[in-house]
């Protein structure tokens, strides 16, 4: 349980990072409290779609990321992000990213936080 809130809140601060960077992906809220809930809320759904939906899309997409060498791994990360934006939208959360290749940078800087911030956090259960 304490490894999934800490990737949970991984994957917020790695979304507030992408929220910071890139205009495009936005992110509102009336006080600062809502916007810390929606991104929480926001990194729930994301953890969920790279759990369930991601393994599929990788499976289905292997002929292309065995001969892209993994490139299309970023592809891959863009469209778990504009779902993610979608499902946003469908829960009413504030959460938008503009267009595919705005997903494939916010992907980009998403898994280089999460990943940095993996390496910081504990990894306990």
């Amino acid at each position: 349980m304490k490894n999934f809130v800490v990737k949970t809140i991984a994957n917020a601060a790695a979304l507030a990072v992408a929220v910071w960077l890139i205009d495009k992906i936005t992110l509102t809220g009336d006080s600062t409290g809502k916007e810390i809930g929606t991104l929480i809320l926001v990194a729930l759904i994301f953890g969920v779609v790279n759990f369930l939906v991601k393994p599929l899309v990788q499976l289905l997409s292997l002929p292309l990321l065995i001969l892209t060498l993994g490139l299309f791994t970023l592809v891959v990360n863009a469209l778990m992000l504009l779902l993610t934006s979608w499902l946003a939208d469908v829960f009413d959360l504030s959460f938008h990213v503009e267009g595919f290749w705005t997903a494939v940078l916010g992907g980009l800087v998403i898994s280089v936080v999460s990943w940095a911030l993996n390496v910081v956090l504990p990894d306990g259960d």
